[in-house]
């Protein structure tokens, strides 16, 4: 079974009640799913957004075992081993799994989920509060500042990046627009004021 973006996000909200957690689930999803039409992989925007849901399904109630209990919770549940495989494969080298980022749909998480997290970050540091009129010059000055958001591994984008035979800047770039076209990510005050 291989769930629909709305059926993910409701998995997800059964591990996972910390806003923070849930709202990055919606936007990597949202943001894997502007990467599929992107990519030339239109016809499968839903699973794309999917597994960007669900990639940090187990992170919250389980973080020492995240993506090894994240495979099992998703293989009770049913779901198809491509999305299983898939959402596991973003913690290769970090967590244990045995997933390598071979398609493109496993090498644009691995190399967007954490640099999701360095946007988010960056962006609450803008006067505006949005992703709106973040630029690469802007983000890439937050990127070599090792102190700031020091949980977004700079070494996991960079590697992601290459993997995709992408450099830093074109990954950079596609992503705050894939984030720009997010409804989850922050857009400024007037988004905030209507959740």
């Amino acid at each position: 079974m291989i769930p629909s973006p709305q059926e993910a996000y409701e998995l997800l909200k059964q591990y996972n009640s910390d806003p923070f957690h849930l709202a990055h689930g919606r936007i990597v999803g949202e943001v894997l799913r502007w990467y599929a039409v992107d990519m030339g992989h239109a016809e499968d925007v839903d699973l794309w957004q999917t597994v960007g849901t669900l990639h940090d399904l187990d992170f919250e109630m389980w973080p020492n075992e995240h993506c090894v209990r994240e495979e099992q919770l998703m293989r009770e549940a049913g779901i198809d081993e491509a999305v299983v495989r898939a959402c596991c494969s973003h913690g290769w080298g970090l967590t244990g799994t045995p997933y390598e980022p071979e398609s493109d749909l496993e090498k644009v998480l691995f190399a967007a989920d954490e640099l999701t997290g360095l946007i988010g970050a960056a962006v609450l540091m803008r006067p505006s509060k949005s992703v709106d009129d973040l630029t690469v010059k802007s983000l890439k000055k937050k990127f070599k500042d090792k102190k700031f958001a020091a949980g977004c591994s700079r070494e996991v984008i960079a590697q992601g990046a290459e993997r995709l035979g992408w450099d830093l800047s074109e990954l950079m770039e596609k992503t705050i627009e894939a984030m720009k076209a997010s409804p989850s990510a922050p857009h400024g005050e007037e988004a905030a004021d209507s959740e």
